[in-house]
């Protein structure tokens, strides 16, 4: 599972390889401009900046895979947060999951 935030004129957050419960991590593209990635986030809902991590909105995660999952994906993603709660990854309310950030450039 890959959010990607692409920080160009029209900004955009993806989640790509919905069903890839092995990784999980923001790819940023465009620059490394933490104000423009934290502004990127919040305005699409997606999460926040957290030090040099991402908290990803758990709820945004389901939204952005619906219609584009099976019905076993449910149990697949329960199983990714539970590690990630034993990994101290899972914010304690269990609202966002924690994802280290990769910063690169657009593609040309």
């Amino acid at each position: 599972m890959l959010v990607t935030v692409s920080m160009e004129t029209q900004s955009t957050v993806v989640l790509e390889e919905p069903d890839d419960f092995s990784r999980f991590h923001v790819a940023a593209r465009g620059g490394r401009d933490r104000s423009r990635l934290a502004d990127t986030l919040t305005a699409a809902g997606a999460g926040e900046l957290d030090g040099d991590d991402v908290l990803v909105r758990v709820a945004w995660l389901r939204d952005a895979a619906a219609g584009r999952v099976t019905e076993e994906w449910e149990q697949g993603f329960a199983a990714m947060l539970a590690y990630a709660e034993r990994k101290g990854w899972l914010e304690r309310a269990g609202t966002a999951v924690r994802a280290h950030v990769e910063w690169g450039e657009l593609a040309q």
